[in-house]
């Protein structure tokens, strides 16, 4: 019973390779990237700087100096602001009463 099965098995395989057909192959164009396409940031940049700013180098420049700029007024506020050491004042002859620690 074996055998017939590998015999049947090998006559369905041939048939199915015989029957087989395949449609010629469409071939697709890709479309080539032409220019590039600018950010919004950097349109606004140079949109509204008044003339300053000419092009998207000199606007990466621009939107570059703003982030390092705010990143250290940041880390001024939030890490150098106060040395740790917080001073309230009272108005005149209020007293203020401090925690034990």
């Amino acid at each position: 019973m074996n055998q017939n099965t590998e015999a049947d098995l090998g006559e369905t395989l041939g048939e199915l390779d015989n029957g087989i057909k395949f449609e010629e192959e469409e071939t697709y164009t890709r479309q080539s990237y032409q220019g590039s396409v600018t950010p919004k940031a950097i349109k606004w940049t140079i949109k509204y700087s008044g003339g300053l700013v000419k092009n998207e180098k000199q606007a990466n420049y621009v939107l570059l100096t703003f982030v390092v700029l705010a990143i250290a007024v940041s880390s001024f506020l939030f890490f150098g602001g106060s040395n740790g050491k917080v001073e309230i004042k009272a108005p005149v002859g209020n007293k203020v009463i401090y925690s034990p620690n």
